[in-house]
Parts: C-alpha cells; sequence; structure tokens
C-alpha cells in the first residue's frame, strides 16, 4: 500500500527568500560570532564596534584622517572618522545593501580589515537605532535606521564640518539581552588599533590612545615583567615583528593580519614559528630543539595580505597561504624576512645574541631533566582513561570548526558532589567538567618537572591539550568553580598559581575565568531571587517583605542540578582573571604562595572582614 501523507508538507510554499537583514537577525552568529552580554572581549557588541572602526581605520591607512572619536555612553556608540567620507549618493546603499562596498576595488582598499560590504550591514540589522552621516566637500547626507529599516532620510545640506563619517548604533536588546559595556575591553581593542597603526590618535571618552613605535608599544603594554633582552623590532612594508624572551614558561604571541587580531593565529603565526627557529639554528650554528628556542618567547606579528581568507566570518585564525595575487607565500615572506632581518640584528647586537644563547641552553637543561617524566606522564594519562575518570568532555571544542566553538567552557571544580551537580545541569554541547581529587599541590617556585611528576596537574594539562601551546586549547573559557569559603578559595588560589607559573599565555589570552555562583537564596511562596553578596541579600529581603526564607549556600555541592542550570546558563555570571602591565607576577606569587609567611599573616589581620551569621 501507497502513503503519500506527510505531516510536514513540503511544497513550493515551503520556500521562502530572505531579505538581507533578516537573515543577519535570524543567523547573527554567521556574522558576528557568539552574541553574549558584553561580559567577555568576544562578545557580540565588541564585535559591531569593531565592524564600524574598522571602517574607519581603512580610511587611515589609505592616508586620510589621522585621528578617530569613538564614545560609548548609556549603551548609544558613536564613532567619528575623519577620511574621506562616503560618497553621499552611496550613503543608503553602504548601509543596507548586501556585498555594497569600496573593498572590492583593491586599487582603492588594498588590504582592507572590513567585512568587505558586510559588517556595517550586520551593525545595522543588529541595532535598535543606527545612524550614519557622511561628510564630504562641504555638504552631509544622514540617514537612520531601526534593525536594518529605513525610517528617516535627510536631505543633502551644506556643512562646516570635516570630511569623514560618523556612525552611531544602540545594540538591540531583543538580540543582546541585559548588555553591557566593559570599558576595558573597548580600551584594549582601541589601543591595538594605534599599535598596528602608529601615527594614528583615538579618543575614547576622552581618553587618548597613541603609539609612535607600533609592536614594540603593544609588547611594552603587555608584557608583565621585563624581557630578557632589550625587545628586537623589525619592520618592513607589510610586516612588522617585536620579539623578546622572558623567564617564564609557555609561547606568547600577539598575531594580527589587516588590523584583524587573529587570537587562534593561523599562516602567519605558523610561518613565524617555523622562521624563527630556522634562523636561530643557523646563527649559532646548532641544531636546538624547537621547544628549547620558542620556550619563554613573548613576540608580536602584524602582516598585511591582499584578499585575506579567515577559517571563520569572525576572522580569529588565518587560512590564506599567499600574501596576494602573484604574490609569495605567507610562508616565504615571513621566513625570508626574518632570516635577513634576525640574522643582521643578531650579528650587530652582540650582547642579546648572548643572553638569548643563555636562555636556550638553560631550557634545554630543563627539558632533558624532564624528558624520561614528561614520556611516563603522557603514558599515564591514558591508562587513567582521562576522558571517562576526570573528565566529562562536550562536543563542540574551541579547535573545532563549529560556529558554537567560542562557547566551550570547562569548569575545573572539588569533590563528587560539587562535580556531580555541574555535570547533571550542563550543556553537553559546549560544557565540559573537570574534578580534581583534593587540593592541588603549591606550585609556586617548582620547575615545569612538576606537571608531570603531580598526577592531578598532568591530567589537567592534558584535559586542555596545552602541553605545546594554545593552538591546540581544546575550550575558549577556563572556569574555575569552586566553593565560597575558606577551602574553595584556597583551591582556587593554588590553581591560579599553577597557571600563572606554568601556562600564563592562557591568562593573557584572556581564556580563565572564576566562576561566580550565589551566596544566598532568598525566597517566599511567589518569588526564589539568587543572591551573590549581602548587599544583594538585603534588596532581596526588601523586596520580598516580611520573613522570606533565607538560605547560605556553603558549597556548590549543596545547589541542586536544577538550580545550577540558572547559574551556568545564559546568566551566567564569570570574573576573568587579567593580567595588566602593574602585575607583577613573580612579586604577587611569591606574595601569597611563597614563604613569607609573617608578611601574609599581617595582610590577613589588617584585611580580615568579619561576616555576620545569617539565620536560615
Amino acid at each position: 500500500m501507497e502513503s503519500n501523507q506527510n505531516p510536514q508538507n513540503y511544497s513550493e510554499d515551503s520556500i521562502r527568500t530572505l531579505d538581507w537583514k533578516e537573515h543577519i537577525r535570524k543567523r547573527p552568529g554567521m556574522y558576528i560570532g557568539k552574541l553574549g552580554d558584553g561580559s567577555y572581549p568576544d562578545d557580540g557588541i565588541y564585535v559591531l564596534l569593531k565592524e564600524v572602526m574598522d571602517n574607519a581605520i581603512d580610511e587611515y591607512m589609505m592616508g586620510f584622517g589621522k585621528k578617530i572619536e569613538v564614545k560609548v555612553e548609556n549603551g548609544v556608540v558613536s564613532v567619528r572618522d575623519y577620511g574621506r567620507g562616503i560618497p553621499l549618493g552611496k550613503v543608503i546603499d553602504v548601509a543596507s545593501k548586501m556585498n555594497t562596498g569600496a573593498k572590492y576595488d583593491s586599487k582603492v582598499f588594498k588590504k582592507s580589515v572590513g567585512l568587505n560590504g558586510v559588517g556595517i550591514k550586520a551593525v545595522n540589522a543588529l541595532s535598535e537605532k543606527f545612524t550614519i552621516q557622511a561628510f564630504r566637500d562641504g555638504q552631509s547626507k544622514r540617514v537612520e535606521f531601526e534593525r536594518g529599516e529605513l525610517v528617516d532620510e535627510k536631505e543633502m545640506e551644506a556643512t562646516d564640518e570635516k570630511n569623514g563619517t560618523f556612525v552611531s548604533f544602540i545594540p538591540d536588546t531583543t538580540v543582546f539581552e541585559n548588555y553591557n559595556f566593559q570599558e576595558e575591553y573597548i580600551e584594549t581593542l582601541l589601543k591595538n588599533y594605534t599599535f598596528l597603526n602608529a601615527g594614528l590618535s583615538i579618543n575614547f571618552n576622552g581618553k587618548v590612545f597613541y603609539s609612535r613605535h607600533g609592536l614594540l608599544d603593544l609588547l611594552n603594554e603587555n608584557m608583565t615583567s621585563p624581557g630578557l633582552y632589550p625587545i628586537i623590532h623589525l619592520k618592513k612594508e607589510d610586516l612588522e615583528i617585536a620579539i623578546t624572551h622572558g623567564n617564564q614558561y609557555g609561547e606568547e604571541y600577539y598575531t594580527f593580519v589587516n588590523g584583524q587580531h587573529t587570537t587562534q593565529g593561523g599562516t602567519h603565526l605558523v610561518a613565524f614559528r617555523e622562521a624563527i627557529v630556522k634562523t636561530i639554528r643557523d646563527f649559532y650554528n646548532k641544531n636546538f630543539d624547537v621547544s628549547d628556542i620558542r620556550q619563554g618567547i613573548i613576540a608580536a606579528i602584524s602582516i598585511k595580505i591582499e584578499e585575506p581568507v579567515f577559517e571563520s566570518q569572525t576572522k580569529t585564525k588565518l587560512g590564506s597561504k599567499d600574501i596576494g595575487p602573484g604574490g609569495p607565500s605567507v610562508r616565504n615572506f615571513v621566513m625570508d624576512f626574518l632570516k635577513e632581518e634576525l640574522d643582521n640584528y643578531l650579528h650587530k647586537n652582540q650582547e642579546t645574541a648572548e643572553i638569548l644563547y643563555k636562555k636556550i641552553l638553560e631550557s634545554e637543561k630543563e627539558r632533558k631533566a624532564i624528558s624520561g617524566i614528561q614520556k611516563l606522564a603522557k603514558e599515564r594519562a591514558k591508562k587513567v582513561s582521562l576522558h571517562n575518570k576526570k573528565l566529562r568532555d562536550c562536543r563542540i571544542h574551541y579547535t573545532s570548526k563549529d560556529e558554537r566553538k567560542l562557547e566551550s567552557s570547562i569548569f575545573i571544580t572539588e569533590g563528587d558532589s560539587a562535580s556531580g551537580s555541574i555535570t547533571k545541569a550542563r550543556d553537553v554541547n559546549t560544557q565540559a567538567v573537570f574534578s580534581l581529587k583534593g587540593k592541588p599541590l603549591n606550585s609556586y617556585g617548582l620547575t615545569r618537572k612538576v606537571v608531570y611528576e603531580n598526577e592531578e596537574f598532568n591530567l589537567l594539562q592534558a584535559a586542555l591539550n596545552i602541553e605545546d601551546g594554545l593552538e591546540t586549547l581544546r575550550y575558549n573559557h577556563v572556569i574555575i568553580a569552586t566553593d565560597a569559603d575558606v577551602d574553595g578559595m584556597h583551591i582556587r588560589l593554588l590553581l591560579l598559581t599553577f597557571f600563572l607559573q606554568f601556562f600564563p599565555e592562557l591568562v593573557k589570552n584572556g581564556h580563565l575565568y572564576i566562576l561566580q555562583t550565589p551566596l544566598f537564596r532568598v525566597r517566599n511562596k511567589k518569588e526564589t531571587i539568587y543572591c551573590y553578596s549581602d548587599e544583594e541579600r538585603l534588596a532581596a529581603i526588601a523586596k520580598l517583605g516580611k520573613n522570606p526564607e533565607i538560605t547560605r549556600f556553603k558549597g556548590l555541592g549543596e545547589i541542586s542540578p536544577g538550580e545550577f542550570k540558572n547559574f551556568i546558563g545564559k546568566d551566567i555570571r564569570l570574573e576573568q582573571v587579567r593580567l595588566r602591565k602593574d602585575d607583577a607576577v613573580k612579586d604577587l606569587l611569591d606574595f601569597y604562595m611563597g614563604k613569607n609567611t609573617p608578611n601574609r599573616q599581617n595582610f590577613i589581620i589588617d584585611n580580615l572582614v568579619i561576616e555576620e551569621d545569617i539565620v536560615e
């Protein structure tokens, strides 16, 4: 018997074509990555700002306009550049017609950083209000949109304003729920623009950012301790590199393509890592191990490429093999430059060459001391069935090409009850859980040997897949999730010490976070309020009125999986662990984790806060 009945009636009427703004609003992740609420530097609201900034930077790169003014006030973002200004007859098209822009003509924008006719439309479609105004040769044109719909078009009028473009937007709260701009993230973004465009001035809410020495200034801004030798700064057209080594583990890179911060590296970083090894081997005429040369390296690489190809719309990893049509490969371009310029520099600066040589020998000595242990540790990690016993993995990883890879997280927690609650409440697609067994070792002052000798550290390193650097990191967010009591705080401090000692690049690249969980639950028969501070508790009591039930959570294990879903879902509260130029890591760890007990005791006594007992 033949049956043609189908509850899903699939016909011509089922096929529809979305217009440009509908497509962006329905699939925003395709255009700006993850959405978020501003808690992370890679959240969508910062991508919107970046897309507008990229267009302003393109004007500067073409030699027009030496300053950009940026304001963020009450959720309204505005950017004013002093470039040539959009041709007045094309202002509407530039803001609302896909695949419309000047960047397709490489004669006008040879090495653009923008999204080639897409970026500004994405900002328009994802904004409650979007205004764009062009100033050009004494004339002005202004248009206004709401969620991509044109709502007002002004006639062209005379103006005394200097040439350029003004854009303002308010991110759409139906897309970016409860968003909040973090000034620190914006400042980092804008400073990077100045480092990559020496001579450009950016005024942000009254603060002026300016760089005279480019990537040399960038390294000085980001290094938390002096380099072992003065920063080597090398430049040519379309390529700039700054290099030093520090007394730290791991490799620390800041890479850029046409002004885009490629946080996941790509072909230009692969080329640099290969070129630095070959150049140094040739200079010293010694076949040093790769890891010994790159151990402790701190470097910034900026390359300009015609029509770059990235592995995703958000452009965090370069995929281009060549620097442009008919040009050399990225690999050969970087290799030839370093072979000549770095070799010349080391010949002319013998003191730096001697310091670098000693650093490599020290790394070699330590590596050989742990090589046997390292091999055994890797075998041990496989035997204990890491993925079954210690790690409850997720399906999507940071190294994948999945659209949601930026959401990938791992919670590091302690104890069966806490890890059990998180495991049951998590999103199995993007959230993994690593369970510690008791308190980790205090690793301060120890060498890398302890990472392999200590089972917990060895398995944690294997779970994160960071032994050979961040390029293979499996989770974008590494989240320390411990109880909010004395023991929990101690475990948190021990883990921070471990990461700062052996994997500082994980922290500097913004991957390490602390999970904030509620201290109190205040509820009556009608409403439940979770409170993260004593101030929030008092406000909840005032709101709910007479005699609400108050529960003080003493540990993560006391929070049921059903409740935990509220705290690790879309309303998750995370505090990013940040390192600034003023944070001297060695001094911090020495004070908190070293043997200066009397000084630390006095600090605790002077800063002790006694919490009032809460009646449950």
